[in-house]
């Protein structure tokens, strides 16, 4: 991500800076010499509190929630003090993309393009939230092949903000420029029944009420989360990179997979770390995308056991083993070549019982492009963020991954905890998820009528725990009915599919609005804890308080 920045500056910096007029306006003289700032600006300091949310916070937003960012930056700029105007009258400097182009390094100060227009964003290098690396790789060039990526970018706000790094315009004769094409136009068409949270990356949700009309969820309605563009893989030519002991790396093919170790099929709920953040954001804002109750979704998954691939490297069993995590990185890959990856603990894909997948079928069919093709990982019963898809490379490291997935995000914090205090090397990387419940009809808002009213919903809960019972209330949590639990039977320990659930009970003959409520309980006893606040955290995740829906009743 780019620009976000509590001081608004610009040009203007020219006068308190000796070093920018020589360095980055030396071979303009005359142009220097007819810009006059109208006013100078104060910087932030390290030691200033919102210096630490600049970069703390952005940090853990990469991709994901940025556009909320973008929004306190604003605000906070606003307040931080007023907007220089520009001196009327007289023209920004005019550049060729020849002389932007020798401003590629913090020596020399960093320009871009965005446009016709010329911006240095040196000052903002530092706090970028994807490392100096990353928006290095535009210094002297365009943004446009880089903001592709996401779309929270052509946000009007953002490119406000973008304004008030303007130093100059390009020549009127290299203003147009060939399109560097969009990353996302290779991604698969998608079922139109989606509820889009966002496009580029693609993450949509079913709608709630065709969620629960299938235990198997059908994979066009199965919920999406992407973090970058779907990459095209050959199936020809792909092959996973397998690092055994000793650093001797193994290439297999898919063929290859299918043919030495034994097809494994097991039903597994996928649940996104975010599914019902939207909820968190009614209470206090958080920031990440405004997940209903649907991001959450079941199949039936076919593959090759992970603990077999993993034997067959020459790695221990679990009890055996020294290392500590299982490392995994896709092939989806950002403009810089980093990858999205993730890792769990050894024990998790090494256990006698284990049923970590190596997945290439998912519901009896090809896996398809959103969903990981030609090959996924599969962790029952752990926070979908770490069933990493377009399985490039698998190692085992005594660290867990290096990924900014797994160190600076998908974490859970104190109510008390925000951008200006949060430290994400505090807190472990969210693997087993907490017991989950949700009521997908009747909606919210919905004219139920009277008489008799039919209530749906899931219920989950991470690490094995099967779901033991739902409770339903149609009075706010004052009276509570249990509900019928529907789906597969699965074993004690390995229960890693949701139950579906539904209760039908009579609608109170006086009533002209219901307030219904579901919590589950799992096979340890754990339920639901029953209000949003003591579990709210910044970034939304964990979101599993009763759920509930508001619905009227029509008089007759």
């Amino acid at each position: 991500m780019l620009l976000l920045r509590p001081i608004v500056r610009g040009p203007w910096v020219l006068q308190r800076t000796p070093r920018l007029v020589a360095v980055a306006w030396g071979s303009h003289p005359q142009a220097c010499a007819a810009w006059t700032p109208s006013r100078t600006h104060g910087t932030c300091s390290p030691g200033d509190g919102s210096w630490r949310w600049k970069v703390t916070a952005m940090g853990a937003l990469l991709g994901l929630g940025t556009g909320l960012a973008y929004g306190d930056h604003r605000r906070r700029a606003a307040e931080a003090e007023p907007k220089a105007e520009a001196t009327p009258g007289v023209p920004y400097p005019v550049f060729t993309r020849q002389e932007v182009g020798q401003h590629r390094s913090l020596a020399e100060r960093v320009w871009v393009t965005y446009g016709g227009e010329v911006f240095d964003i040196t000052d903002f290098v530092e706090l970028h939230p994807g490392g100096k690396s990353k928006i290095l790789l535009a210094a002297g060039g365009a943004l446009e092949p880089f903001w592709a990526m996401y779309a929270v970018h052509s946000q009007e706000h953002v490119l406000e903000i973008l304004q008030a790094y303007k130093v100059g315009e390009l020549s009127p004769e290299e203003q147009s420029q060939p399109s560097q094409g969009d990353p996302y136009s290779g991604d698969p068409p998608r079922h139109p029944a989606l509820k889009v949270n966002s496009l580029k990356p693609f993450n949509a949700e079913p709608p709630a009420e065709l969620l629960t009309e299938n235990y198997l969820t059908p994979n066009q309605l199965f919920f999406k989360r992407n973090h970058l563009p779907v990459p095209a893989v050959d199936p020809a030519s792909y092959r996973l990179q397998l690092e055994g002991p000793g650093g001797r790396v193994l290439a297999l093919s898919l063929p290859e997979l299918k043919r030495r170790f034994p097809k494994h099929e097991v039903t597994v709920t996928l649940q996104c770390a975010g599914n019902r953040r939207s909820e968190m954001s009614r209470v206090r804002q958080v920031k990440g995308l405004e997940w209903g109750v649907a991001a959450i979704s079941t199949a039936r998954w076919g593959g090759v056991r992970l603990r077999d691939v993993l034997a067959h490297a020459g790695y221990a069993e679990e009890e055996e083993a020294e290392e500590q995590h299982v490392c995994f990185e896709g092939l989806d890959k950002d403009l810089s070549g980093v990858a999205y990856g993730a890792s769990i603990p050894y024990r998790t894909a090494m256990g006698r019982e284990a049923d970590v997948l190596l997945a290439y079928e998912m519901n009896g069919e090809e896996l398809p492009r959103d969903h990981g093709y030609p090959l996924r990982v599969v962790v029952p019963g752990v926070v979908g963020a770490r069933s990493v898809k377009w399985l490039g490379r698998v190692s085992v490291s005594r660290e867990e991954s290096p990924s900014h997935w797994q160190r600076n995000d998908y974490k859970g914090f104190s109510p008390a905890v925000d951008w200006d205090t949060v430290d994400f090397t505090t807190a472990p990387a969210i693997q087993e998820l907490p017991v989950q419940s949700a009521i997908t009809e009747p909606t919210p808002g919905a004219a139920v009528p009277p008489g008799e009213l039919t209530v749906k919903g899931y219920a989950w809960s991470g690490g094995g725990r099967g779901v033991v019972r739902v409770d339903v209330s149609l009075d706010g949590g004052r009276t509570w009915r249990v509900a019928e639990l529907m789906g597969e039977e699965q074993r004690p320990g390995r229960a890693w599919a949701w139950r579906l659930w539904q209760l039908t009970a009579p609608v109170p003959p006086d009533a002209a609005e219901l307030n219904i409520v579901c919590k589950a309980v799992d096979a340890s006893y754990n339920v639901q804890p029953d209000t949003v606040e003591p579990i709210w955290n910044l970034r939304g995740v964990l979101s599993n308080a009763w759920h509930r829906v508001r619905v009227t009743v029509p008089e007759d």
